[in-house]
């Protein structure tokens, strides 16, 4: 993570909706803000360099210190997003982005407009009250990594006299492999690869529904994360902060870059919907995940100790962001895929991390020994 401070003071929401339905749910959280409605045309325009200096202007007369980004649907793409960081990193003479960012998300305005009631009515998690989860995928005998993950979160809540309990996930190749032990741990076999969970025995189905932080690690593709399919995912449950570190999990519905047949793990990628979006249609506020191919644990996990200080939304993700910049070296010219794009590997892939979620929101309060 790279710390960059920001010199804006208002919040403001980019937004290319038109229709009333979804005008109106963005009305009431800029009421409840304070802030700024930033309206365009089309968010697209910010792949072309006309566009993203248009835009640069017009954030620079608004000032802004959070930036919640309320795309259409088919705004949601790589180039445009990449596009935005590029803006966002353009409001003075360094190559950082200068503003909180946050991605406003759902399937449709019913949707659209209950997420922005939940970020309105969202209260700070107290230390005493947070209730976490894992859940690990383990794909073979030899790879356990995420098991080792989900013992990490463990005993770092326990640190702060928090329990943590875990569902770990075995593939077939998986049979032997090691298992979790220990109070609040459940282990589930799936006898065939192509078979994910849709849901789960009394005992842990009741602990995934009370977590309000649930922590995934493990492969995973447009629909599934995990090995938990999107319709595993519970109705009415506590769940309102989600990370998880699977690929595709805020895959768009229309892409800029060239589809990808496969995915680590093995998997056949289809045309799914997002895990992020079924996520943020039932009960999530914030939602950690990336458009593409994640690298999963090391970026995640910074985020997470970031919430766990206190800090909001906005901020992790920027800065995560620019330390993926400092590290990569990305400069002005250098974020937008050019197009057509013929490769499927791209240096910008890195930058494709979302985190959904009013980017003025503090997760959780700051974590006391």
């Amino acid at each position: 993570m790279k710390t960059h401070p920001v010199s804006g003071k208002n919040y403001v929401i980019l937004t290319d909706h038109d229709s009333p339905e979804f005008l109106s749910a963005i009305d009431k959280l800029s009421e409840y803000r304070n802030g700024e409605i930033l309206r365009l045309d089309d968010l697209g325009s910010v792949t072309e360099i006309g566009g993203r200096i248009s835009l640069q202007k017009r954030l620079l007369e608004l000032n802004p210190m959070y930036v919640a980004v309320a795309p259409k649907m088919d705004s949601y793409r790589e180039n445009v997003l990449l596009g935005l960081w590029e803006v966002f990193s353009s409001l003075d003479k360094d190559p950082f982005i200068d503003v909180y960012p946050g991605i406003l998300l759902a399937s449709n305005a019913e949707n659209f407009q209950r997420l922005i009631d939940r970020c309105i009515n969202y209260q700070t998690i107290p230390q005493k009250a947070l209730r976490p989860m894992a859940i690990s995928q383990v794909p073979s005998v030899m790879e356990t990594r995420s098991l080792q993950k989900a013992g990490i979160l463990r005993e770092m809540f326990a640190e702060y006299g928090l329990n943590t309990p875990a569902i770990a996930v075995y593939t077939p190749a998986a049979k032997n492999a090691a298992k979790l032990e220990g109070k609040d741990l459940w282990n589930v076999h799936l006898t065939s690869k192509g078979d994910y969970l849709e849901s789960f025995s009394a005992k842990p189905e009741r602990a995934l529904k009370a977590a309000q932080l649930v922590v995934m690690h493990g492969h995973g593709i447009p629909g599934m994360s995990c090995s938990i399919d999107i319709n595993g995912i519970p109705s009415n449950s506590a769940n309102r902060i989600v990370l998880t570190g699977s690929c595709f999990s805020a895959v768009p519905v229309k892409s800029d870059l060239p589809r990808l047949s496969s995915a680590p793990g093995g998997y056949k990628v289809d045309a799914r919907p997002a895990f992020a979006l079924e996520y943020l249609d039932k009960e999530a506020v914030v939602f950690f995940g990336h458009m593409r191919l994640s690298s999963g644990f090391p970026h995640l996990f910074p985020v997470l100790e970031n919430w766990m200080q206190g800090k909001s939304v906005g901020v992790a993700y920027q800065e995560l962001l620019n330390a993926i910049i400092d590290m990569r070296g990305f400069r002005a010219g250098e974020f937008v895929v050019p197009t057509p794009v013929t490769q499927r590997g791209i240096r910008q892939n890195s930058m494709l991390y979302v985190i959904f979620g009013d980017p003025a929101i503090r997760p959780f309060e700051k974590l006391e020994k």
